[in-house]
């Protein structure tokens, strides 16, 4: 077996979450089974339904109950949802430990680091929990200092140039 590797996608552009489900579609391409857990972007079902389409080769899951984008939440709201939020990190340490896919994407987890749901040493927990054959992907806007080292391939997306329309 291969080692898998440990990607993190980062920056203020979007495109982050995008770029991780071309990777995941690429994997599953090769026959890998790919698991994607998606946080901080509620349970609208838009997305999540196309997403649906993509099973079983790409499972897609969100643990949050509300739906809207956490940020749009309530103080209470958040509160409430942060319970739901931790259940999905707990279920990714349970995929880490038992090595139920090939490929795991943990979409905005670092952006439950900015937001002081988790802590950066939970995320660095969780990168050396996994098998070493698993590919790790993680996304957020901002990359704490200390999971460079943790990372083999770090691509940071930027604005270069926004209009005053949103594409």
């Amino acid at each position: 077996m291969e080692k898998g590797l440990v990607k993190i996608y980062c920056g203020e552009g979007k495109g982050k979450s995008t770029s991780s489900l071309g990777r995941a579609l690429v994997c599953a391409s090769e026959g890998k089974e790919v698991f994607m857990i998606q946080f901080l972007k509620g349970r609208y079902t838009g997305t999540l339904d196309y997403f649906k389409r993509l099973e079983p080769e790409v499972k897609v899951f969100r643990f949050e109950k509300m739906n809207r984008y956490y940020e749009d939440l309530s103080e209470n709201e958040q509160k409430e949802e942060n319970i739901n939020i931790l259940n999905g990190v707990n279920f990714a340490k349970k995929v880490l430990t038992i090595g139920e896919c090939d490929v795991l994407v943990l979409d905005e987890i670092l952006g439950l680091v900015d937001l002081g749901i988790l802590d950066v040493s939970d995320v660095i927990h969780l990168i050396r929990t996994r098998r070493e054959e698993m590919e790790l992907i993680l996304t957020g806007r901002n990359l704490p200092a200390e999971l460079v080292d943790e990372a083999d391939y770090i691509s940071r997306i930027d604005i270069v140039k926004k209009a005053d329309c949103e594409a």
